[in-house]
């Protein structure tokens, strides 16, 4: 062998162990995106408007009040100061607002079943998850719109739990298979921690299925001490009907939520134009009055638990009235109630991620991408229905959340932003290569080095040349991704053991049955 052939032996030896290394998995804290990025650095509102728009809500809770609460919610809120006039609108006090400002809870963790998908919600951490409820699952390939079940809950659980860069899994469909609202709501919440140990939320019907659902979370905990000490489900809780009206049926289960341990959204939607303002300002003044109700009426009840400042004002289309959850106004909306949660120092979260567009295509791609980009860059908390929403909330698409944790690995990357440390700004190593070196930076040891540390590579997304995409076949984007989902689903992502499974089992709770790979071990 000749001594040429042993050095291309070596070089081919050494890039194959790179080239290795960089396949494994980077530890947590050397990722160049993950949970918690801090955000901030846009800020669609100056202090001067921030001071408005708080001013104006807590004028229209003085004067305008909040409707039709429940006679649990009359008592704890005048109890607490709140007074109740002749119209039988509560009205709440600047004083009352702001020393109920002063009990919140804040900088609350909300708990993975496994400890290391904890989301720390300080200042502006960043974090994406999925939410939204759609009454349709969507068919990419041809176009139809069908009824979600409960297996689709599960499996889209158990492809967020293989998502590094889909960090929470609130329910993204409504199982729509049972006719009892207790069936919907247990299997809702069985579906969804079968398939992930992340943080899981979802909403109730009623306060009597919250009762049953926590003898759920205590058997999956191991003991009701256990869940108080780490609650991994949060209720989605839409406690007002815009415009400034108590829900009564939600009140009363937020209210049950919170006996239980259970952290609770404080989730006001409205829509510009139809249940809210048309004005983008005037929209976030209404949300943020509501939810300045729900801090009350929470910390009345009982002070500093954990509760997210759920601001989720949507848009319409003037045109038609329908919602356009895919609209640059949006993402305005969202980044603006980033902004009012940081004035008040609680952790807060807000919708974005919403595409207008009825399947994965061009269109979507931009109404992701740029809602997600603007809420993240404002700091929100977390970002809800951040990926697979289609048509405005009323579809959800498998496919298309795999495709959205590529764009969410882009998006973090924009929150991360730029990092000037010294050894970037040391010219030394400009000098080298075009002094000495090659003129060029691809086999340097600081290109290297930070490979896999300041840049983020697509999972789904196409990068190679036009000659290379040739010679691989032309795949189109879907068909990788349906590709991907479906290596995902042949595994066995089952997340409860089967003791505790056995257990869930024996307990008469009505749960349906779930559908595994038949290499799974039932």
């Amino acid at each position: 062998m000749s001594e040429g052939d042993v050095k291309q032996r070596r070089r081919s030896g050494g890039r194959a162990a790179r080239t290795a290394a960089r396949a494994r998995p980077l530890d947590e804290a050397v990722r160049p995106v993950r949970p918690g990025l801090p955000g901030g650095q846009y800020r669609p509102l100056s202090e001067a408007d921030v001071k408005r728009i708080n001013e104006a809500a807590l004028q229209a809770l003085e004067v305008i009040g909040m409707g039709k609460a429940p006679a649990s919610g009359r008592k704890i809120l005048t109890e607490a100061g709140a007074t109740e006039g002749e119209d039988g609108r509560i009205r709440f006090s600047r004083s009352l607002v702001e020393d109920m400002l002063g009990k919140a809870a804040r900088n609350i963790t909300l708990h993975g079943r496994d400890p290391k998908f904890d989301l720390h919600l300080h200042g502006t951490n960043v974090h994406y998850g999925t939410a939204g409820a759609a009454v349709h699952i969507v068919d990419p390939f041809t176009g139809d719109y069908r009824n979600p079940t409960v297996q689709d809950m599960y499996d889209a659980a158990r492809v967020v739990q293989k998502l590094g860069n889909v960090h929470f899994y609130q329910r993204p469909v409504v199982c729509r298979e049972f006719e009892s609202s207790i069936e919907l709501d247990l299997n809702t919440l069985y579906g969804a921690c079968a398939g992930t140990t992340k943080h899981v939320g979802v909403s109730f019907i009623n306060t009597h299925n919250v009762g049953k659902a926590m003898e759920m979370l205590h058997i999956l905990a191991g003991s009701e001490q256990a869940w108080r000490e780490r609650p991994f489900v949060s209720n989605s809780n839409c406690f007002v009907v815009p415009p400034l009206t108590f829900a009564e049926e939600s009140c009363e289960v937020m209210e049950a939520c919170i006996r239980g341990g259970m952290p609770v959204l404080l989730l006001s939607a409205g829509q510009a134009g139809a249940t809210a303002p048309a004005p983008i300002a005037t929209a976030v003044v209404q949300a943020v009055a509501e939810c300045l109700a729900g801090v009350v009426y929470v910390n009345a009840m009982k002070p500093g638990h954990p509760a997210i400042f759920g601001t989720w004002p949507f848009v319409s289309d003037l045109r038609t009235g329908a919602m356009s959850g895919g609209s640059g106004e949006q993402a305005l909306l969202s980044a603006a109630c980033a902004q009012m949660h940081q004035f008040y120092g609680l952790p807060g979260g807000a919708a974005a991620g919403i595409a207008d567009s009825k399947l994965p295509d061009m269109q979507a791609g931009w109404e992701q991408a740029i809602s997600n980009v603007m809420t993240g860059l404002s700091g929100l908390n977390m970002v809800y229905e951040a990926v697979g929403m289609h048509a405005s909330l009323l579809g959800f698409c498998l496919e298309s959340l795999v495709l959205g944790n590529d764009m969410l690995g882009q998006v973090q990357r924009c929150v991360r932003g730029v990092e000037v440390r010294d050894e970037f700004v040391d010219i030394s190593v400009m000098k080298q290569v075009v002094l000495q070196g090659p003129g060029h930076y691809l086999g340097h040891a600081q290109t290297l080095e930070l490979m896999q540390t300041e840049y983020v590579y697509p999972e789904v997304a196409d990068r190679f040349s036009p000659k290379e995409w040739v010679e691989r076949g032309q795949p189109r984007l879907l068909d990788t991704a349906n590709a991907r989902l479906k290596a995902i689903l042949s595994e066995d992502g089952h997340q409860i053991d089967p003791a505790t499974e056995a257990a869930l089992r024996a307990s008469g709770l009505p749960l349906a049955e779930l559908k595994r790979p038949e290499s799974a071990a039932i």
